[in-house]
């Protein structure tokens, strides 16, 4: 699973939406229509992108398939939004001018 398109999908407004539905209980495909008030093939789109990235499964059930969040997934998450979050308190934020490779070489 790549984190660049996990990411992707989940920044269109819509699947945003979508996927915290999911994350309160299992959908099928005409229950999310009826939620948000978009067609079935519009949903359908934007589960298969989801699906594609990594972000939901889904079990069939008689005529439909129910989706959920991919749990492994939510995990990485997690995990990357935690690391960032370290490496963002412990940054130095007290440094005055950039003190990247470029500058350096300036000198």
């Amino acid at each position: 699973m790549e984190l660049e398109y996990v990411l992707k999908a989940l920044g269109e407004p819509m699947r945003l939406k979508i996927y915290q539905a999911l994350l309160e209980r299992k959908h099928c495909v005409r229950s999310l229509s009826k939620k948000f008030g978009i067609s079935e093939s519009a949903i359908s789109q934007h589960m298969k992108v989801m699906k594609d990235a990594g972000l939901v499964y889904g079990e069939k059930y008689g005529y439909h398939t129910h989706y959920m969040p991919v749990q492994e997934t939510i995990d990485y998450l997690s995990e990357v939004f935690i690391k960032m979050q370290k490496q963002s308190v412990n940054l130095n934020r007290t440094m005055s001018v950039c003190q990247c490779e470029f500058r350096m070489e300036e000198k």
